[in-house]
C-alpha cells in the first residue's frame, strides 16, 4: 500500500477515536484513579446498540486482591440510538460467574457475539486457581489465574485457558467474523512473571464448537512506545469508499500499548510524554489486507496513535461498529479526575468518504 493510502487510514482512525469530540457513555463508579468501566465491545442489532463492559474499582492484580475490589461487575447496556443514553439491562457479579470448581476474584474484559443460536457473551475472569506446581512459588497471595468462558443463555462454559508459564493468564477476548470465514477471537495473554502483555488469536471453524489457538503472538510487541504491551482489541473493516472503493478489502486494527508495566520516573530535562503502563495503556493502530488475515502491520511505530487529552493520557479498549450510515466507536478514556469512563464517538459515511477520497 502506498504512503497516501496509509495516510488516509491513519486519518480515518484519528477522526474516529477523537478524544476531544467523544462523549461519556458510561462513567466509572467513582471519580478517582483506579475506577473505570469498559473492556468490552459494541454491536448494532434490530433494537439499536448494545455494549458490554466491566466495572472496575481500585486494586492491583500484581500485589494481590486485599487492597481493592478490582473487577466487580459485568454489565450490558442498550440504547435505541447512539446519541441517546445507554441503560443497563443485564449485570453479573463475581459470585454469579463463579462455579463449584473455582470462585471468581476479578472480572476482566468481555465481548458480545451474535452466534447462530443467539447472543453469546465471552467473559474473562481471574479465578481462585493455583499456578502450575513448577511455578507455585511465584504466585502472590490473593491472586489467581485468568481464563475465558462463554455465557450462552444461562450456560457458562470454558473456552480458553493456559497452563504454560509464558501464557499462563489469558483475558480480554474480542470475537468477530474473520475474513477467512471462521470465527476469530483475539485475546491478551500475560506470562506468570507479569513482565509483558501480548496478543493471541484463536479460531473456530464452521461446525466446530470450540476455539483452537492459531497464534500466541498475532502481533509482536513493538520496539518503541509499545515494547511492553501490545494488546489487540478490535478489527474495523474499512468501508469501500474513496480510494478504497477499487482496492481489495482492508481492515484497521486497534490495540493497546505501553512502554512499561509500571510508571517510570522521567528525566525532568527530557521531553515529557505519556508512556503508558499497566492499567493506563495508550492506543495504537495497525492495518491489514483481509485476504492476508491474520497478517497485519503497524501504523503507529514510534509513537501511539491515540492519547486522552485528560488525566494520564490513557486511551484503551477500543471497540467499533459499522452500520450503513456511520462508523461508531467506544473506548476507555482517562478523565481529569483520573477515572476512566467509557466514551463514544461516531463518523457519518459522508465524513468517512471525505477522509478516504
Amino acid at each position: 500500500m502506498d504512503a497516501d493510502a496509509l495516510g488516509r487510514l491513519a486519518e480515518l482512525g484519528q477522526a474516529l477515536i477523537d478524544g476531544t469530540r467523544s462523549r461519556v457513555l458510561v462513567p466509572a463508579q467513582r471519580a478517582s484513579t483506579g475506577y473505570w468501566f469498559g473492556g468490552g465491545n459494541l454491536l448494532h442489532d434490530a433494537e439499536g446498540f448494545v455494549l458490554c463492559g466491566r466495572y472496575r474499582n481500585f486494586g492491583d492484580s500484581r500485589t494481590g486482591l486485599g487492597i481493592g475490589e478490582r473487577g466487580l461487575e459485568l454489565a450490558v447496556f442498550r440504547s435505541p440510538d447512539f446519541s441517546n443514553p445507554f441503560t443497563k439491562t443485564q449485570h453479573w457479579s463475581k459470585a454469579d460467574l463463579s462455579t463449584p470448581e473455582a470462585s471468581v476474584v476479578s472480572i476482566e474484559g468481555a465481548s458480545l457475539y451474535p452466534g447462530p443460536a443467539g447472543m453469546e457473551l465471552y467473559i474473562s475472569t481471574e479465578k481462585a486457581l493455583s499456578y502450575p506446581t513448577a511455578l507455585a512459588a511465584f504466585q502472590k497471595p490473593g491472586t489467581g489465574v485468568w481464563s475465558i468462558d462463554r455465557l450462552s443463555g444461562d450456560r457458562l462454559e470454558p473456552v480458553l485457558a493456559s497452563d504454560a508459564g509464558e501464557t499462563l493468564h489469558v483475558k480480554d477476548p474480542d470475537v468477530f467474523d474473520a475474513p477467512s470465514g471462521q470465527v476469530a477471537m483475539i485475546f491478551c495473554s500475560h506470562p506468570f512473571s507479569w513482565s509483558s502483555s501480548n496478543t493471541g488469536l484463536a479460531l473456530q471453524a464452521p461446525g466446530d464448537p470450540g476455539f483452537r489457538v492459531a497464534d500466541w503472538s498475532m502481533l509482536e510487541r513493538g520496539k518503541a512506545w509499545d515494547v511492553a504491551c501490545t494488546r489487540l482489541t478490535d478489527r474495523l473493516p474499512v468501508p469501500r469508499l474513496g480510494i478504497f472503493g477499487d482496492t481489495p478489502p482492508v481492515s484497521l486494527y486497534f490495540y493497546d500499548g505501553a512502554e512499561c508495566l509500571r510508571a517510570l520516573d522521567e528525566n525532568p530535562s527530557a521531553a515529557r510524554r505519556p508512556r503508558g503502563y499497566s492499567c493506563e495503556e495508550l492506543g495504537g493502530l495497525a492495518w491489514g489486507w483481509d485476504a492476508e488475515f491474520p497478517r497485519i502491520q503497524r501504523l503507529s511505530v514510534e509513537f501511539p496513535a491515540f492519547i486522552s487529552p485528560h488525566g494520564t493520557g490513557c486511551n484503551r479498549y477500543v471497540g467499533t461498529c459499522v452500520t450503513e450510515t456511520a462508523l461508531y466507536a467506544t473506548w476507555q478514556q482517562s478523565q481529569p479526575d483520573l477515572s476512566q469512563a467509557l466514551v463514544g464517538h461516531a463518523l457519518s459515511m459522508e465524513q468517512v468518504e471525505q477522509i478516504l477520497s
